[in-house]
């Protein structure tokens, strides 16, 4: 990831193909190291591209992968059948929500940070 960053900083900056240089360039001003292989793979893969041309490529990519959070939505039990099952699942929540306080009074170690 550092690789590809460095890289679109240096397009950014005007430089319409950056070496292998320029990259570790860029990496080093930072303290990053600078892997040369993924420098290499890197550039053999956008060599003669347009940036924006790609950038476009992988924003239709990403258009196609998921990304509504964690939420699952559960459909309400159609009848008496189910019930049971439905009344159970937000009790244990609430058992999980009693633990989780418990340990964040932990955190605090008796003080405060304010006090």
């Amino acid at each position: 990831m550092k690789v590809v960053a460095a890289y679109l900083l240096a397009v950014l900056g005007g430089n319409t193909g950056p070496s292998a240089e320029d990259l570790k360039g860029i990496l080093g001003s930072v303290g990053a190291e600078a892997d040369d292989d993924k420098i290499e793979l890197l550039l053999s893969q956008v060599k003669g591209k347009d940036i924006t041309e790609l950038i476009a490529a992988g924003r239709e990519k990403l258009a196609s992968v998921p990304a509504g959070g964690g939420a699952v939505a559960v459909a309400a039990p159609v009848g008496g059948a189910g019930g049971g099952a439905a009344a159970a699942a937000p009790a244990e929540a609430k058992k999980e929500e009693k633990v989780e306080e418990k340990e964040e009074s932990d955190d605090d170690m008796g003080f405060s940070l304010f006090d």
